[in-house]
């Protein structure tokens, strides 16, 4: 691959330098969620992420073409036995990530667990070009795991779990929601954060041993990950917790190596202030006054209304 990272240095050189691509937003996100540091620190690590940005796309056209013994070596995983030990008992699994470091080669995870005696699924948004979908569809199964529309699911897990084979799922569960799903909020890097908890209920309601993947860029094009387990017993832990504990555990994951999750994405572009002008412009009155916020000071939800009565937010009126 050092051909392949000699033009990915190339790239990294006309992004960083000449297009500047997303250059203010990621030194936002860094200078935020990293207060403690230089702006010397801050440039360092922002270099670094650019490069690696970069190394990503070659490593992404490197995946159609890699075979497995050399994904073994390029991508290491730790801890394989307590996930088999999960499959043996006859338990399927959910893994959480983010996107750090790489995370498409997580797909290779197949080749380090009892394959034979489980179903590894990866859930995902089809994309809209048909061509872009077989591609991106084809690079992802290579390594002997299987795409599932997110919206097919339960439908899935149901359907090999009745076949007698525990299903490991993963889920990627550090993009901003949407409007309209918008659930929960929990701090992260210090901000207040929406956050997707479609990973944790799918968990409990299969009632699945949840484990985080801790992942560690070693060196251009070798990653190390370690499955780390939160619970065996989903549905004795607090409404929430999962979701709680995987941001937990990605927080200290991103500080550990800060240039390797994805700082160019517009991860808090979205804020309760933001939501009242959502719904006010775009008069959705009945979103409004069932919309409830939970965190962790509200588990049971705090009607937004009221929030937003607290925070010196005005309501115009309308009919509901």
């Amino acid at each position: 691959m050092p051909i392949l990272y000699l033009f990915s240095t190339v790239f990294y050189l006309v992004a960083y330098y000449v297009v500047r691509y997303r250059r203010k937003l990621v030194r936002k996100n860094l200078t935020e969620c990293f207060p403690g540091k230089s702006e010397k620190q801050i440039v360092r690590i922002e270099k670094r992420f650019y490069l690696y940005f970069c190394d990503l796309l070659f490593e992404a056209i490197k995946f159609f073409s890699i075979s497995k013994a050399e994904m073994r070596y390029r991508m290491k995983f730790h801890g394989a036995e307590r996930v088999n030990e999960s499959i043996h008992n006859g338990r399927s699994v959910a893994f959480f990530l983010g996107h750090n470091c790489n995370w498409e080669w997580i797909s290779s995870i197949p080749l380090w667990i009892d394959n034979e005696n489980s179903k590894s699924l990866q859930l995902y948004h089809p994309l809209e070009n048909p061509i872009m979908d077989r591609l991106v569809g084809y690079e992802r199964e290579r390594m002997g795991s299987t795409n599932v529309p997110m919206a097919q699911s339960i439908r899935h897990i149901m359907k090999y779990r009745k076949e007698g084979k525990p299903v490991l799922v993963g889920f990627i569960a550090d993009q901003v929601p949407i409007w309209e799903s918008l659930n929960y909020w929990l701090p992260f890097f210090g901000k207040d954060t929406p956050v997707m908890t479609g990973g944790e209920r799918i968990a409990r309601k299969m009632d699945m041993d949840c484990y985080y993947i801790n992942v560690r860029r070693r060196h251009r094009g070798r990653y190390e990950a370690t499955f780390e387990l939160m619970t065996d017993q989903p549905n004795k832990m607090p409404e929430f917790w999962i979701t709680e504990e995987y941001y937990r555990r990605l927080e200290a994951n991103i500080s550990q190596q800060p240039s390797y999750w994805l700082w160019t994405h517009r991860r808090w572009k979205r804020t309760r202030e933001k939501f009242f002008q959502y719904c006010i412009e775009d008069e959705h009155w009945k979103e409004l006054h069932e919309t409830r916020f939970f965190d962790h000071d509200h588990p049971e939800g705090k009607p937004c209304l009221e929030w937003a009565e607290e925070h010196g937010i005005t309501i115009p009126p309308h009919e509901v």
